[in-house]
This record gives structure tokens, C-alpha cells and sequence, in this order.
């Protein structure tokens, strides 16, 4: 008869302390994480992962708010300066200070706007201000340059073209003299490039990116910009009108298409010195209040073609020279440590 096993009756072999494992998983972050991913210009208040939906909005409303408190200062402070110079009023109530000076004080009252959106940028929009201006966080001057020299024929397309339209208004558009054009011109050259600037990133800077952070389509970002970009510059004719339209259309498309304000900026600059030079080369040229929202049909069909012209000629560029297009991706964080490291026997 054989005996029964024998079972050891010593300590088990078997931990009897706690379990290895931790007793509950690590908390999750407060915050979203950054995005891994690039992001296209109009995508650029994703690419922090410090997005709220009330930021973009809260921004708008203090831009808005913030501009107006200044510009209704500096319309004081003008109403002063040309007080104390003897100058007559305006039927506004600001101060005549000439043909010269009111263009001047217009260029500065839209100039005034630049520092605002480079504020909201920071706050509340808490992201670096270089990425209202490019995905690279700056102001790219070599591509620039490149859609400065991209602008030159279609402007030149331009000019020569208004020169041939026949003009309605029956004014014959006596010389100012070499002085006064020269003198126009100078300050046309400090001030035109500030005004343009601060309407772009005000339009295809501010708002392009306030509208990306909820749509991903460019076009449902670049829709509403330039619709109100177009009604800015006033209720004038249809033609006027849809001109602008065009022009807001192509300035927000190229924006996204080579990742920064660069070539709006560009476009901007060579229209708007292009118009306030021919002003400036006339009698009393620049006190006419037209804008390009009061452009008849021929003028406004003109401009729409010479967009489309420089819009082709920047997208040749871009394809040869290949301007960065998104951001560059946000390295993902590192794990978290665990909270309870796993325990041996």
C-alpha cells in the first residue's frame, strides 16, 4: 500500500503582499494635447492645443472694440492738432488738413489695426504672434520679394489698361507739379505699405483663422473675409462690389495655398500705390472719398482679371520655389509616468 503525497506545509511559493499592478490608471491632462499633425494657415489655432471655442470670438469682439476706442482718439487728437493750426472743419467735424494730410490721416486710422490683431494674437488667442503671419511664425521676406516681383506686369496690365478706359466723370486731370507729386509720393511710400498690411492681417490674417478653427474647407474660411472685406470698402456699384469680392477671394486662397499673408500683402501694396499715385499726380486727385467699391464695370473687370493674372503667376512661383505650406508638426509628449510602479516579489 503505497502513502499518500505529502503537501509542503512552509510558507507558499506565492506573493501574498500587494498586487503588482496599479490600482488605477494615470490621471488624464487638463488640456487637449498638441496636435501631431502640420496645419495649413487657416488651421493654425488647432496646431497649440490651447483652442477653446470662445477664444476666436472673444478676440473678434475686443479687436472690433479695441479699434474703434482708438480711432475715435485719434479723430480727437487730429480735430485738435487742426484747431490749433487754424484749419477749417470738414462737414464730418474733423479737421481740414489738406489733400495731403486727410489721405494721410485715412492711411493711419486703418494702420492702427496692425498692432491690435498682433495683440489678439497673444491674447486671448494665447499663440505666438508670428502665426497670424506665416506658418513659420514670421514674416517671409525672400517670398515676399518674389510676390512683389510676381505683382509688376499684372500692375503694369493694370495702369496701362486705366489709362485707355474712357473716363465719364469729364475731368481732365490737370498736373500737380513735380513738388507736390514728389512730396505725396514720399508719404504714400511710408504709409500705404502700413494700411495695406494692417487690412490683410486684419481680413486674411484675424478672420481667416477666427473662421478655420471651426471649418476645416478653405473655402468656408475664405467666404466670410471676403465678403466683409468687400462691404468694408462701402456700398458703391455691383461691379465695384463684386471686384472686391474677387480680389478678397484670391488674396485668402493664396494665403492658404503658400501658408502666409506674404502674397495678399504684396498684392495689396502694389494696388494701392498704384491707385493713391494716380490720385496724388492730379489736381485734388486725392480728395475724391471713391473707392474701389465706386469702380464701373470696365475698371472693376480689369482688376478682377489682373487678380486672376498675378494669382496665376504667384502659384507658378510657389510651384518652382515651394514655400512652406503647414506648420511644422508638434512633437507628441512624452507618457506620463505611471502614477504606482508596478511592484516585484
Amino acid at each position: 500500500m503505497t502513502n499518500p503525497p505529502s503537501y509542503p506545509t512552509g510558507p507558499t511559493p506565492y506573493p501574498t503582499g500587494p498586487t503588482p499592478y496599479p490600482s488605477a490608471p494615470p490621471p488624464y491632462p487638463t488640456a487637449p494635447p498638441t496636435d501631431p499633425t502640420g496645419h495649413p494657415y487657416h488651421r493654425l489655432d488647432r496646431a497649440t492645443g490651447r483652442h477653446r471655442w470662445w477664444r476666436p470670438l472673444t478676440g473678434t469682439v475686443l479687436l472690433a472694440f479695441a479699434y474703434v476706442v482708438i480711432l475715435l482718439v485719434l479723430l480727437a487728437l487730429s480735430h485738435d492738432l487742426g484747431t490749433a493750426l487754424g484749419a477749417p472743419e470738414l462737414p464730418d467735424g474733423g479737421a481740414d488738413l489738406g489733400p495731403l494730410g486727410n489721405t494721410a490721416m485715412d492711411l493711419v486710422s486703418i494702420a492702427i489695426a496692425l498692432p491690435l490683431v498682433l495683440l489678439a494674437t497673444l491674447w486671448p488667442a494665447r499663440r505666438p504672434v508670428g502665426t497670424v503671419t506665416s506658418v513659420t511664425g514670421r514674416l517671409r521676406t525672400g517670398w515676399l520679394g518674389r510676390c512683389l516681383l510676381a505683382g509688376l506686369l499684372p500692375i503694369l496690365l493694370l495702369t496701362v489698361t486705366s489709362f485707355l478706359l474712357p473716363d465719364d466723370s469729364g475731368d481732365t486731370g490737370a498736373w500737380v507739379g513735380w513738388r507736390s507729386f514728389l512730396t505725396a509720393l514720399a508719404v504714400l511710400a511710408v504709409l500705404v505699405p502700413l494700411q495695406a498690411a494692417a487690412e490683410e492681417y486684419v481680413f486674411r490674417g484675424w478672420l481667416l483663422q477666427a473662421a478655420g478653427a471651426f471649418v476645416r474647407s478653405p473655402w468656408f474660411a475664405v467666404i466670410p473675409q471676403a465678403v466683409l472685406f468687400a462691404a468694408a470698402h462701402g456700398w458703391g456699384t455691383r461691379w465695384g462690389f463684386l471686384g472686391l469680392l474677387v480680389n478678397g477671394l484670391v488674396a485668402g486662397l493664396l494665403t492658404i495655398r503658400t501658408g502666409g499673408l506674404e502674397a495678399a500683402i504684396a498684392l495689396h501694396v502694389l494696388n494701392n500705390l498704384l491707385a493713391f499715385g494716380a490720385s496724388a499726380a492730379v489736381v485734388d486727385g486725392l480728395s475724391s472719398d471713391e473707392t474701389a467699391a465706386d469702380a464701373p464695370w470696365s475698371l472693376a473687370l480689369t482688376a478682377i482679371v489682373t487678380d486672376l493674372l498675378y494669382a496665376a503667376i504667384v502659384l507658378w512661383f510657389a510651384r518652382r520655389h515651394k514655400p512652406q505650406r503647414l506648420s511644422v508638426p508638434t512633437p507628441p509628449a512624452p507618457p506620463a509616468p505611471c502614477a504606482h510602479p508596478a511592484r516585484t516579489a
